[in-house]
Formats: C-alpha cells, sequence, structure tokens
C-alpha cells in the first residue's frame, strides 16, 4: 500500500554527496518502545511462564531466519500466508500460565502487543527527514495488521509496506527492491533502519545504508549524520 502519487526527488543544494535520497524504517522496536517490553509486560499481565515463551518462540524465531521457513509460524503470518488466529492457537497451546490455567488463543496478538507505545523522538526524525526533501517508507514484518495507528501514516511516510498485504516479509530481497520502488528510486539511494540485524544486513546486501536501531538517540545522530540534516 502506498500514497497515491510519488513525485520526482529533487536534489536539494547542501545534500551530502552519497546519493542518498529516501528513508526505508521498520516499525516495531523502531517507531514504539522496544517490542521485548511489550512482550515483557504481557507475559506479566496474563501470568505466562517465561521459559516456555521463550522456549517456543526461539525456535519459531531461528527457523524463520535461519532456515527456508516456509512452513514456520512467524513466516506464514508475516508472508500472509497463515491466519492470525491458527498462530494465536499454535502459540497458546505452547505455552503454560505460572498459576496453571489455560492459556486463551483468541485475542492473544492483541494482548501480546497491547503495551506498544510510539516514540516521539523517531517520529520527529522521519517530519525532519520529509521536510528536509527525503522520500520516506514503511517496512514492517506484520504480526496481523489491524493495529497499526494508520491515520499516522500519511504524515510521516511518502508510501508504506506491510508484509502480509504484499505477500513478503523481510529478510527477503524482494521486499526491499519493492520500497525501493514505490520511492522511486534505487536501492542505493536509501537507508535502511531496523531493530533486528538480519534485515539490516539483508538490506545491505543488496546496497541500501543499513542502520542498525538500537536506541532513538543513536538512531537519530546516525541519520543526521548520513543526511545531512541540522542539528540541535
Amino acid at each position: 500500500m502506498r500514497s497515491p502519487t510519488i513525485a520526482a526527488v529533487a536534489q536539494h543544494p547542501g545534500r551530502p554527496p552519497n546519493g542518498l535520497r529516501g528513508v526505508i524504517v521498520d516499525w516495531g522496536g523502531v517507531l514504539t518502545n522496544p517490542i521485548a517490553d511489550t512482550v515483557n509486560a504481557w507475559l506479566e499481565t496474563d501470568l505466562i511462564d517465561r521459559d516456555t515463551y521463550r522456549t517456543a518462540m526461539r525456535a519459531w524465531v531461528t527457523q524463520a531466519y535461519d532456515g527456508d521457513g516456509e512452513e514456520n509460524p512467524i513466516h506464514r503470518l508475516e508472508r500472509g500466508d497463515g491466519d492470525p488466529a491458527e498462530f494465536e492457537r499454535a502459540l497458546a497451546a505452547l505455552l503454560v500460565r505460572t498459576d496453571g490455567g489455560h492459556v486463551p488463543a483468541e485475542g492473544l496478538l492483541s494482548r501480546m502487543f497491547a503495551g506498544t507505545l510510539p516514540v516521539p523522538a523517531m517520529y520527529d526524525l522521519l517530519r525532519t527527514v520529509r521536510t528536509a526533501g527525503y522520500r520516506t517508507c514503511l517496512l514492517s514484518n506484520s504480526w496481523g495488521s489491524g493495529d497499526y495507528p494508520r491515520d499516522v501514516f500519511p504524515e510521516l511516510f511518502d508510501a508504506w509496506i506491510i508484509s502480509a498485504e504484499v505477500r513478503m516479509r523481510k529478510p527477503e530481497e524482494r521486499i526491499f527492491r519493492h520500497a525501493a520502488e514505490l520511492l522511486g528510486l534505487a536501492p542505493e539511494q536509501c537507508v535502511f533502519i531496523d531493530d533486528i540485524e538480519a534485515n539490516v544486513e539483508a538490506a545491505a546486501a543488496i546496497g541500501m545504508v543499513g542502520v542498525h536501531h538500537s536506541e532513538p538517540a543513536a538512531t537519530v545522530a546516525r541519520i543526521g549524520q548520513l543526511l545531512g540534516l541540522p542539528g540541535d
């Protein structure tokens, strides 16, 4: 999904001589608080035994990123090949509560991400990037696509990609190329920001400038350096 029209990106006087003209950015853990924080809040609220969660998720994540992942629950969810309700049932079946109770499957994903919060500094960064004449694109691996605050998308992004809606997922090469194409740019003209190192490495492999996000101040500073943005 994208905004209706992406105009040609003009070169601006004083722009750094590195050819960069666009920024592609992840959602969860970059424009929001760390995913680990939201998951930990859910584990505590729902009385989920942490060991069973870690065991299940570690195996799924490893397979999704290290193997072909075609039958992996995370891979299928992010690619839009699986029903979110099916994912919820599969995960709930592997979990136990600390009080010995049953883990409800219905609404599990919504409860898991209920503690998601926006990061104002990152929103401000995107506003600054767009004001400076650069194009921006959201590139998010979705765990269900209903919880994004889509009302803010037009202000922050020139285009947006939710993985399940395009049947592609990071770190597949084609989804990075699709993002660049939506902006009318070559991969080499794009910066890519993500909190998962494997995704950053995949973007860099096709020529993007990768920025591995860990905390807002460092990312804001790095993007400022790369794009020649005005400092405080």
